[in-house]
């Protein structure tokens, strides 16, 4: 592992922890008190806060499906996705575990969610409802980043813009089921809950992966008229005797840069802001 990406993992690691010990802890501690809106706003705000501080080291992925959607836009290769991944779901557990204490005698806080706020179905939605809610809340989620992290966004407001998305699809799910989006977030208080949290966490593992999926398929069709225009403005260059360079000046031949050879595979940017 290079520096660059030990220090990535961490963040990712320190920044799922954060996320389930502070956003699904506001649920733990107060759902009866401030309600699903508080919860959601929670969700938004810790994760626009984290977008801003680590986004600039990881990404702030600190979410499986956000990590495979970047994975699947080529923006980071297989082997550090995997080492995201063992990251956010230690992450989750840490902080599922910190939750687990705090609510235990050492704690004393009551859970006001019963189950460690983990999240299930059966009382508000079945599980079929459960796996369509949680693919649809995913893919809108991480195409919300996807987009919002590409070349045309406007620069400076991807966190807001992913923090408000979070916010967003929770004030729908909390409800129902809770609301995923999250493998992580799902599977750490699950161990610790257990029951029929732990039975039916499978769902909230699979069906987020399942919208991350759709979500790249989705905005790269999305995408296509600019790498179609990109395309064009090459070819035009390259029919007048004038080359492009990556900052879009437009250089002739005889001035042309020297190339450098790209950086080692585990040098190149991977990171994309979320959640």
């Amino acid at each position: 592992m290079s520096p660059t990406l030990v220090r990535s993992v961490a963040a990712e690691f320190v920044g799922t922890a954060i996320l389930v010990a502070v956003a699904v802890g506001s649920a733990v501690g107060g759902i009866t008190t401030m309600g699903p809106l508080g919860v959601a706003l929670a969700f938004g705000l810790v994760l626009l806060a984290l977008a801003y501080a680590i986004g600039p080291i990881s990404g702030c992925h600190i979410n499986p499906a956000v990590t495979l959607g970047v994975l699947l836009a080529k923006g980071m290769t297989a082997t550090e996705a995997a080492f995201y991944w063992v990251a956010q779901f230690a992450g989750a557990i840490a902080g599922a575990a910190l939750l687990k204490l705090m609510t235990s005698s050492f704690g004393r806080v009551t859970d006001q969610t019963g189950a460690l706020g983990s999240n299930n179905w059966g009382k508000n939605i079945s599980g079929p409802g459960a796996f369509v809610l949680e693919v649809l809340l995913t893919f809108v989620f991480v195409a919300v980043i996807l987009l919002v992290t590409g070349r045309a966004a406007t620069p400076g407001f991807a966190g807001l813009a992913i923090g408000l998305a979070l916010s967003a699809v929770h004030l729908v799910g909390i409800p129902l089921d809770g609301t995923s989006v999250n493998p992580a977030r799902s599977l750490g208080p699950a161990l610790f809950a257990g029951g029929s949290s732990l039975a039916h966490v499978w769902l909230f593992i699979v069906a987020p992966l399942i919208g991350a999926a759709i979500a790249f398929v989705v905005v790269r069709a999305l995408s296509t008229p600019l790498v179609t225009e990109e395309a064009a403005l090459e070819a035009e260059a390259a029919t007048s005797g004038v080359s492009v360079d990556q900052t879009g000046v437009q250089l002739p031949a005889a001035e042309q840069p020297v190339q450098i050879p790209p950086p080692a595979a585990g040098g190149h940017d991977h990171r994309a802001s979320s959640r």
